[in-house]
């Protein structure tokens, strides 16, 4: 990525070296030197610090990284999650539908391979959120959201909220799942 390349230019005009920018940004020489490599990705707020420190504007460090960051977000990470979301959408489907047919003709043991259907949806719905997580998506969606206006206290509230909702999705999904079991085991022995 071309920013990298930016915060070693610009601190090159400075003269400073990378200690000398490291202790002026608040991070260790290595974060310098990671990112001046491409190694990891400043954050939201060390860019909008760097572009103070080298008294440029934010699209100026980052130019070129934003096209980049949105082709990343769309061919590689979107890729994995269409495909994990059809994965959930067909075992979701796969559960409301199978419940009635399993009990009745199978009787507890439906019951049982409903349950192993069922934690395997959860599993899956797990897998995306730690997905989600393990992809460093949200500094990259901080910085597009930046990049196209919105103000610091709104991407800062998108990440509390992403933050909180996934355990949330996963309680709704289980509750989701004991309601249809509950409704269809009434409909069955009614």
């Amino acid at each position: 990525m071309e920013i990298g390349n930016q915060i070693k230019k610009y601190r090159g005009k400075l003269n400073w070296s990378q200690e000398a920018l490291a202790e002026k940004a608040y991070v260790s020489r290595q974060t310098i030197s990671n990112w001046e490599n491409g190694n990891s990705y400043p954050d939201i707020h060390s860019l909008l610090l760097l572009g103070n420190l080298f008294n440029i504007s934010l699209d100026e460090l980052v130019k070129g990284d934003v096209e980049s960051m949105k082709n990343e977000i769309e061919k590689k990470d979107l890729k994995k999650f269409n495909v994990m979301a059809c994965l959930l959408t067909v075992e979701y489907l796969a559960v409301v539908v199978s419940i009635i047919p399993l009990i009745k003709y199978l009787g507890w043991l439906g019951g049982v391979i409903w349950g192993i259907l069922f934690a395997a949806s959860m599993f899956t719905a797990i897998k995306v959120e730690k997905m989600k997580k393990a992809n460093n998506l949200q500094t990259y969606k901080e910085i597009k959201a930046f990049m196209e206006g919105k103000p610091l206290d709104e991407i800062s509230a998108e990440r509390i909220k992403s933050i909180s909702s996934p355990p949330v999705k996963v309680i709704c999904g289980a509750v989701f799942g004991f309601i249809a079991v509950a409704v269809c085991a009434y409909m069955f022995f009614k």
